[in-house]
């Protein structure tokens, strides 16, 4: 007999040989029917896969996030058995599940269509209505390489070859006639697969992600659990689609993209304004809150990188440039002597630099040093999107050094603040992950252990519910990740808190203690929006375009309905603007309705429309982005109101205390 623990404490016996399916059935039928797969002694596997002995086991069914991984793994094989089924001569290579789907890449001589899908989809359906059942098969990887080659499948063959260590077993699974390597685990059969799939797109794939290899056809797919799922997907999708921050600043005039300047960003007018606004209003909480602004340089000897420990662990990030200035014409020799430097990829050694630059005592401690750094980042062509990740950002950039007593109380303020300024631009869900030692890092054991347990009595100290990542930190220290939730379920990491022991020390930073002696100072990296061109994005996208009064590029638009009113509009437009208001004026020979259809694509918040009744009377029709509704005010009673509604939030609340 074995004894099978369940995840609330209780044993139960089963005979030797007993599956997982087994230990589901003699909980009810229910879940035996709901069950996919099972996690034994922590490992998931097979349902149908022997227990070897006594073990912990839990059930795995669609409502857990390791149920929704395996159901889009078969997905992608029961995709690859479809193509092969209608496209007899395609070779299937690889097919992993990603982020709310899968994908398999084919290597095909004629290539695929979009308008190929329906075909597929249909054949995957009659595949899992088959309900082959899913058998795990364990080879040699000789018989295996022989068996694939004999099909024709040259992919498979060379993987097997390439990968698997001689003598180690190899497990194939199959479903029907059709079979793939695989390590699985996989569900019971073809026919637990939820009907909730859908092709999406197709890519070209070079074979092992080697432009030296051959091209393949890479086929993308969404699966879920239920079909309420896949259309909720769907709808986000549609939605992400409209709110897409490059369609939009095209639309709105707010940047462009171009690759004269590849991973850089063309701000206009618009889009600067934007900026200006989130910068200043990050500017004032950061005054309140004590920080001293900065500004250092662009270009760093590659010794201080070399101290701080990123040249040997960031170097290929960084860009390089030879400090020496070449004579005469022809090639360039660079010299060996010649010194190197690097454009800065962080701003953590030059805030260093700037606390060495006088003695500090425990009485300066802490000490806040904030700069908008303008840094760069020598990203792969594949990795950059829009303004999301870009070569050049710029960020919020922030140093705390303090004494060890005061990590805590200098975490609890940050978290704070970060709460006040997300909440102001609407994100009210945020998540704390608190990310520990990396595999490749800096100091030692000892070192590592009191940062992470310092972190970790502050963001408790904080009140704040958290995960831990193993493994996720930064090389020098553990690292606090807020992710926000926007408007439509989309999850973004931007703010950061990472506690350092490392830097400041290998870069020579001390303060005289209480005691007379110098001691190296902690350093709290930290940042709210993280880079600022990610974080208009996700503006952008948050509010779809339609910024709110505070924030819009334009926030006014003065439309005369007749020439008559010319003057009067004029004279708004300059009453507005002395009122420290985004207004422009509109007086152009179109009709009315044109214009407030016009401004309402550029999403302009506020149209105030005159005509020749509004200049005789002094008055205003406010109109407002998204409704049809106009409202009659005096020009002095549109002022206020409009002043009021453009305040930031945090000057808001300093108004109304």
């Amino acid at each position: 007999m074995i004894h099978v623990t369940l995840p609330d404490g209780s044993r139960r016996e089963f005979e030797v040989g007993a599956t997982p399916l087994d230990v589901a059935l003699s909980i009810s039928g229910s879940l035996a029917k709901k069950a996919l797969a099972a996690r034994v002694d922590g490992e998931l596997r097979d349902l149908t896969r022997p227990l070897e002995g006594d073990a912990a086991v839990e059930i795995v069914t669609a409502k857990d996030a390791d149920g929704l991984e395996l159901i889009r793994h078969d997905a992608a094989h029961v995709l690859a058995q479809a193509v092969q089924d209608l496209f007899p001569d395609t070779q299937v290579t690889i097919g992993p599940v990603i982020d709310d789907g899968f994908y398999y890449d084919f290597a095909r001589e004629e290539p695929f269509s979009s308008e190929d899908f329906d075909r597929i989809e249909q054949r995957m359906c009659e595949i899992v209505d088959a309900d082959y059942p899913i058998v795990r098969e364990v080879w040699d990887k000789e018989t295996a390489i022989s068996t694939f080659k004999d099909i024709g499948e040259d992919y498979k063959a060379q993987i097997i070859d390439d990968i698997i260590p001689p003598g180690e077993d190899i497990t194939v699974y199959r479903q029907g006639d059709w079979f793939d390597l695989c390590r699985g685990p996989h569900l019971p059969s073809t026919g637990k697969l939820p009907k909730a799939f859908k092709l999406m797109k197709l890519a070209g794939a070079y074979w092992r992600g080697d432009s030296r290899n051959e091209m393949l056809q890479r086929m993308y797919g969404t699966a879920w659990a239920s079909d309420r799922d896949l259309k909720a997907h769907l709808t986000r999708l549609e939605e992400a689609e409209k709110r897409d921050h490059r369609k939009l600043a095209n639309q709105l005039d707010l940047f462009h993209l171009d690759s004269l300047a590849m991973g850089s960003v063309f701000w206009h007018p618009k889009g600067y304004q934007v900026w200006l606004q989130v910068e200043a209003y990050i500017r004032r909480q950061l005054e309140r809150e004590g920080y001293n602004e900065v500004k250092t340089p662009q270009l760093m000897d590659s010794a201080q990188w070399e101290k701080s420990g990123h040249w040997g662990k960031f170097r290929e990030n960084m860009f390089i440039v030879p400090d020496f200035v070449p004579e005469g014409e022809g090639d360039v020799t660079v010299p060996q002597d010649a010194r190197l430097m690097a454009i800065k990829p962080m701003n953590c050694p030059a805030h260093v630099e700037v606390f060495k630059s006088s003695q500090k005592s425990y009485r300066d401690l802490p000490l806040r040093l904030a700069e908008y750094g303008c840094c760069h980042r020598n990203e792969p062509h594949g990795a950059l999107h829009g303004i999301m990740r870009v070569r050049q950002f710029t960020q919020d950039d922030g140093h705390i050094f303090c004494r060890e007593d005061q990590i805590v109380s200098e975490t609890q303020k940050f978290c704070r603040l970060l709460q006040t300024v997300y909440d102001d631009f609407g994100f009210t869900e945020v998540a704390v992950k608190l990310s520990t030692r990396p595999e490749v890092r800096a100091g030692d054991d000892a070192t590592w252990d009191r940062a992470e347990a310092a972190l970790e009595d502050a963001v408790k100290a904080s009140g704040l519910p958290y995960e831990i990542m193993p493994g996720e930190g930064a090389f020098y220290g553990p690292k606090l990740e807020f992710q926000l939730t926007d408007a439509i379920g989309r999850v973004w990491q931007c703010g950061t808190l990472q506690l350092d022991y490392v830097v400041p020390g290998r870069l020579g930073a001390t303060y005289i203690g209480e005691d007379g002696g110098k001691h190296v100072p902690v350093m709290l990296h930290r940042a709210i929006l993280g880079s600022m061109e990610r974080f208009l994005g996700i503006l952008i996208e948050e509010f779809a375009g339609a910024f709110p009064l505070w924030l819009a590029p334009v926030q006014v638009v003065v439309a005369t309905i007749t020439s008559e009113a010319d003057t009067y509009a004029e004279q708004v437009v300059e009453t507005l603007r002395a009122a420290g208001l985004r207004a422009e004026l509109d007086t152009r020979n179109e009709k009315i309705n044109y214009k407030v259809r016009e401004h309402s694509v550029q999403k302009i918040p506020v149209i105030a429309v005159v005509g020749a009744r509004e200049a005789a009377e002094g008055t205003l029709a406010l109109r407002r982005f998204g409704s049809k509704a106009q409202t009659m005010v005096t020009l002095g009673d549109g002022l206020a109101q409009l002043r009021q509604e453009a305040l930031a939030p945090d000057q808001r609340r300093a108004a109304d205390t």
